[in-house]
């Protein structure tokens, strides 16, 4: 799809041309100046005339109508230079590539040296360009019939710079790795759960994992029984779907030691069980497995970009429904780990499966764990639709990860697992735990009792009920799934530092 080349001149035919614009800059130099001295001055006055803007977000098109050069002059408002960030390019990037779908572009070229400054060169402004690309284009096929003639889509951008061409190469294919690993995981999180059952994630994985050399593991249901998996079976009681136990491994050093777990919480449906979700609540609970989305996603970017690196994926999926099986409240279940657990809520199984998942990460070697889930509602109510909660018992594994996070723009905010906390997640008469002991601090208590199953290794855990979806259609992408923290994921394993996390 990307074709670099060296700068063109304004006799250069294009369809599209995209050119940046800085606030304060002086617009009409270098390519820019070249058309507007072939227009007479008109595309200065334009901007005068406030046609044509460089504030933050503006996006104009000109029509030049000369014999040869660019059909179409869009001019892409990005403020103050020195505010430009990786992030808010990406943004910018994304307004631009969905107004051209919009517009049925399918071919458009780019003067990427128009979009850097001193803290954003033109090798990460090829990297935020491709991850926009995609991301902003991004549409769920859906199961409509299909149309009589396809869509016009953008099949080709050249990208023109004076920066070396392997290094914006090597850059836009990163970027696309992005894009796409995170287009995949929001696939699989709006595909309807009837389609994508535990038994179609297993095999999606297995596909994923061919495809990129990655020793994988399905444990069956008897394995799981085999085994002592008393949570993950406990939330799978009430099934006709069995559960599955997904673990993908990517060895990138020589031993495998220093090996980062990546756990995804795996719940196809979610109707609560017994203690059953109200109507509007259970609506969109397809997407309790956005978790299990990320982490395959990560996994898509690993297998693609071979960090050197050791990961291991491991996805508990099920679903939560209601029969004459189905574990109920006051049951008592004893996990992998031997700990015995009180179920005082049936809706609270996200934590009962990645319990057991936790567990086997450890012991299939894993030194430092990352879990992500729509684990809690109560998460939303503390930080919105927009943030990503946080809770972990390592703070120098968690600064890693936050490093990742604002490189990839998801934001996550720490939220905190005292005595305390876990105290009320011990305060089982019965049992050695109790997987909800009340509403204050609902996504707290969640975290917490992770933590017990993750116990001295460091763990940070992402609770992303919240920013697993959206309502509306943005700069980065429809409404619908989002596909967080796929990013974060893959570059905090690219860029993981093994050094005491003590």
């Amino acid at each position: 799809m990307f074709t670099v080349k060296p700068l063109p001149s304004a006799e250069t035919n294009e369809d599209a041309l995209v050119i940046g614009l800085f606030e304060g800059a002086k617009p009409w130099s270098g390519l820019a100046g070249a058309y507007d001295a072939r227009l007479g001055g008109r595309l200065a006055e334009l901007q005068k005339e406030g046609d044509i803007s460089a504030k933050w977000g503006r996006l104009s098109v000109i029509h030049p109508f000369l014999p040869n050069g660019a059909k179409r002059l869009y001019f892409v408002g990005l403020g103050k230079q020195e505010e430009l960030t990786f992030a808010r390019l990406r943004e910018g990037f994304g307004k631009l590539f969905r107004a051209l779908k919009q517009a049925k572009r399918t071919a458009a070229a780019v003067v990427l040296d128009t979009f850097t400054t001193e803290a954003v060169d033109a090798n990460e402004a090829a990297h935020a360009l491709a991850e926009a690309c995609y991301l902003a284009t991004y549409e769920f096929p859906g199961y409509k019939q299909k149309k009589a003639e396809p869509d016009a889509t953008l099949a080709s951008l050249t990208v023109y710079t004076a920066a070396d061409a392997a290094d914006i190469k090597a850059s836009l294919f990163v970027g696309s790795v992005y894009g796409k690993a995170t287009n995949s995981a929001r696939t699989l999180v709006n595909t309807p759960g009837n389609l994508l059952t535990a038994s179609d994630l297993a095999d999606y994985a297995v596909k994923l994992a061919t495809r990129y050399d990655l020793d994988y593991e399905i444990l069956e249901k008897e394995e799981m029984e085999r085994l002592g998996m008393g949570a993950l079976l406990a939330v799978n009681q009430g099934s006709a779907q069995p559960p599955k136990l997904i673990v993908l491994k990517y060895q990138g050093k020589e031993r495998w030691e220093d090996v980062i777990a990546l756990v995804g919480k795996g719940v196809t449906f979610d109707t609560g069980g017994y203690c059953l979700k109200p109507r509007d609540s259970m609506i969109d609970m397809k997407t309790d497995m956005a978790g299990a989305a990320a982490v395959l996603g990560a996994m898509e970017i690993i297998g693609e970009l071979r960090p050197e690196q050791n990961v291991l994926a491991v996805i508990p999926a099920t679903d939560n429904m209601i029969g004459g099986g189905a574990f109920k409240p006051d049951d008592v279940i004893t996990s992998l780990s031997g700990k015995t657990i009180e179920v005082r809520n049936t809706d609270a199984e996200g934590r009962l499966i990645l319990a057991d998942a936790v567990t086997y990460a450890k012991q299939h070697g894993a030194s430092y764990i990352i879990d992500v889930a729509t684990l809690t509602g109560g998460v939303i109510v503390a930080l919105g639709t927009d943030k990503t909660g946080a809770m972990t018992n390592n703070e120098a594994l968690f600064e890693q990860l936050l490093e990742a996070s604002m490189e990839t723009g998801e934001f996550i905010w720490r939220l905190p697992i005292t005595e305390k906390d876990r105290e009320r997640v011990r305060s089982s008469n019965i049992a050695d735990l109790n997987n909800s002991p009340g509403r204050e601090g609902h996504a707290i208590m969640g975290g917490a009792f992770i933590g017990e199953f993750a116990e001295d290794t460091p763990w940070v855990h992402l609770d992303i009920a919240g920013t697993a979806t959206v309502k509306k259609d943005g700069d980065l992408g429809p409404a619908g799934a989002t596909g967080v923290m796929v990013r974060t994921l893959a570059a905090f394993v690219e860029r993981f530092a093994d050094h005491d996390q003590g």
